[in-house]
């Protein structure tokens, strides 16, 4: 099967699950409630209000997480490499650890206090990593990556200080938090908040495709085609860590779908980033969809946090790597 043949099979299969995945659930909801013609008005209000919404984030979050990794393992060079290597996940998750620790409850343009904490935590920390790594003279891979893990390590070990001096109530807030997941979802305001940044996102490295094919084979090889390796790299940073910082600001942070979704295309589509980019939005949206109709349905009525399916995923997954002797790149 060739390369487009795939890209129309994802595309098919993206756009089933998304329509299928708001009617699956523990009540009943006909397709009639679409368009307002159910018999029973609260399963229009579940439709509209709660499920359609939600599988708007997932496909959002899903496409970003997917995409980012993507980008930071070409980055890299790296096929280890995840959204969350430069601390992007815990900065937000601090942000969100603070305001939950001072029993703040506000909003604004109807985003909660957590999320608007988190997502300036997550661009904390997407500054400090550039600082450090300006502050060595350049936009050095290595660099880069050591002040991501560093910041990372921090940012944790500050959440843990946190929750050992919070209450009982506070600390498991954070617990749950960091478990990740889209019952916050639910409305289209988180969904048109989070927009722009997975949009924009996407569109940069869409762009940059050609130069990411470049950057993979070396350094040196890439500048002596003409690729701009610190500015490249560093719109590629940036474009990735905040659409990542919106997405973990709002669902918290799920693991392992930036690391599973562009290896898995990688095997049905080949390495080149002009058909692997759209092929992993395509897959990464879908998967976290499917995740999110899975975790909140396995054990109704009560509902799995998402990111326990996507590591409990993700684990085997990242050990299958580890043990493969396959060069992704």
């Amino acid at each position: 099967m060739n390369r487009t043949a795939v890209l129309m099979v994802l595309l098919a299969a993206a756009a089933l699950v998304v329509v299928v995945a708001p009617f699956v659930g523990m009540m009943h909801v006909p397709f009639s409630a679409l368009w307002g013609a159910a018999d029973d008005p609260t399963q229009i209000d579940v439709l509209w209000k709660l499920r359609i919404p939600r599988v708007c984030m997932a496909l959002l979050a899903g496409t970003a997480l997917a995409t980012a990794g993507t980008a930071f393992q070409a980055m890299f060079r790296n096929p280890l490499a995840t959204p969350f290597t430069l601390g992007v996940s815990s900065g937000a998750s601090l942000g969100a650890a603070i305001c939950i620790h001072l029993g703040w409850a506000f909003s604004v343009l109807r985003f909660s206090g957590i999320s608007l904490f988190a997502f300036a935590g997550a661009m904390v920390s997407i500054l400090l990593v550039y600082g450090l790594t300006r502050a060595r003279g350049g936009s050095s891979t290595a660099t880069m990556l050591l002040a991501g893990v560093a910041i990372s390590f921090f940012f944790s070990s500050l959440i843990l200080c946190l929750q050992y001096l919070s209450d009982f109530t506070r600390t498991f807030r954070m617990l749950r938090w960091v478990m990740g997941g889209l019952e916050g979802a639910v409305s289209f305001d988180e969904v048109l908040g989070v927009l722009p940044f997975v949009a924009s996102g996407c569109l940069i490295v869409l762009y940059l495709t050609h130069e990411m094919n470049l950057i993979t084979t070396g350094d040196e090889l890439a500048a002596s085609r003409g690729v701009a390796l610190g500015r490249t790299k560093l719109v590629l940073f940036f474009a990735a860590s905040l659409m990542v910082g919106a997405v973990v600001a709002v669902c918290g942070p799920i693991g392992f779908v930036g690391l599973m979704a562009p290896h898995i295309c990688r095997l049905l589509i080949g390495p080149e980033h002009r058909y692997l980019t759209p092929a992993v939005m395509l897959f990464g949206g879908a998967f976290l969809t499917l995740c999110d109709t899975l975790a909140r349905t396995v054990i109704a009525p009560t509902e799995l946090p998402v990111g326990i399916i996507t590591a409990l995923l993700g684990g085997p997954f990242f050990l299958w790597l580890l043990l493969s002797r396959r060069s992704e790149f």
